[in-house]
């Protein structure tokens, strides 16, 4: 007697469902990535110029949203530590872990960072920036370092500091974060609670310190050693806040990183895997998914022909009685 279809589709999927408890391990070589991510939380990242759900986002919360997708998409073997930047220079929370063994405190972590952690209100970006390298270089890590790029108070005339370091020494993105068009940054009170937005007169217009700008001779009340910046006081939109693309491209260039604005997970792994180091760890590939999808295929098959089998035939084949 000839077995028919059906029992020999469920043979197949005993067979199937066997081989996948027994499936080997086989090894497999991948690229993996060890990262240092700094996050900048001076006031500016308060502003509110994304989106996220249909209301008003912080740059700061944008950016941990992006990161902590960004750990969860990296392959295993990748390490991450992380970092925050505030007044001159970076402070390192911990060093590189791997990011599935330890994802939950990697996460958490990340998801904790507060702009209330800030020990200092200013902003030198530069600074910070070169303080992360410096942390960076000891850890064997490639740098992601996450800023609006705007300093606090403004470069003085002689612009940003020199890069002392070797240029490309450490690789990695600078990543800007914020909209082109200038937004107001909240203002907070001593307790924390948002009491409105810096006015032109509550942060510096202009760095005075060093020589004077070229051209200064030409403002009213100018005095060469009396007023050098002029008489009057400084205006300009430093209390209004927009991304400095210009700024991090050009300290992208002096220190060898490259910059990238802020993007989703998927945008962001690519330009870290176009910058970073990759590192070939050896992991393994289990291939018992495959028999066991398999199997489940032939049982759903199974299942949706004996459906079939069963249907009503009304009403072509049945008989209706006249009433």
């Amino acid at each position: 007697m000839r077995p028919n279809l059906r029992t020999l589709a469920l043979a197949a999927t005993c067979v199937l469902a066997l081989a996948a408890t027994i499936a080997p391990r086989l090894s497999k070589t991948t690229d993996a990535y060890r990262l240092l991510a700094v996050v900048d939380i001076t006031g500016s990242m308060n502003v509110r110029d994304y989106s996220f759900e249909g209301h008003p986002s912080s740059r700061l919360d944008t950016v941990k949203r992006a990161l902590g997708a960004l750990a969860a998409r990296l392959p295993c073997g990748s390490r991450m530590g992380l970092g925050m930047f505030t007044e001159r220079r970076t402070f390192l929370l911990f060093e590189p872990v791997e990011v599935c063994a330890d994802f939950a405190p990697l996460d958490g972590a990340i998801g904790a960072l507060d702009w209330r952690m800030a020990w200092e209100g200013d902003s030198y970006i530069a600074s910070g920036l070169y303080s992360a390298i410096d942390l960076a270089g000891p850890l064997d890590a490639d740098l992601l370092f996450f800023t609006d790029g705007q300093e606090a108070p403004p470069l003085p005339a002689s612009g940003a500091p020199a890069f002392s370091g070797a240029p490309g020494k450490v690789r990695g993105l600078i990543v800007g974060v914020g909209g082109e068009t200038p937004a107001p940054i909240p203002k907070f009170d001593r307790d924390g609670r948002e009491i409105g937005f810096y006015a032109m007169t509550d942060v510096p217009q202009e760095n005075r310190h060093g020589l004077p700008p070229t051209g200064s001779e030409q403002r009213e009340g100018w005095h060469p050693r009396n007023a050098p910046w002029g008489a009057e006081d400084a205006t300009g939109q430093e209390h209004l806040s927009a991304v400095r693309t210009n700024h991090l491209k050009d300290l992208a260039a002096a220190t060898g990183l490259t910059y990238a604005p802020l993007a989703d997970a998927a945008r962001l792994s690519a330009a870290i895997k176009a910058s970073a180091r990759p590192r070939p760890v050896e992991g393994t590939l289990d291939t018992a998914p495959l028999p066991a999808t398999l199997a489940l295929l032939l049982l759903a098959a199974l299942y949706l022909a004996q459906l079939w089998h069963r249907r009503p035939d009304f009403p072509r084949n049945r008989r209706i009685s006249p009433s």
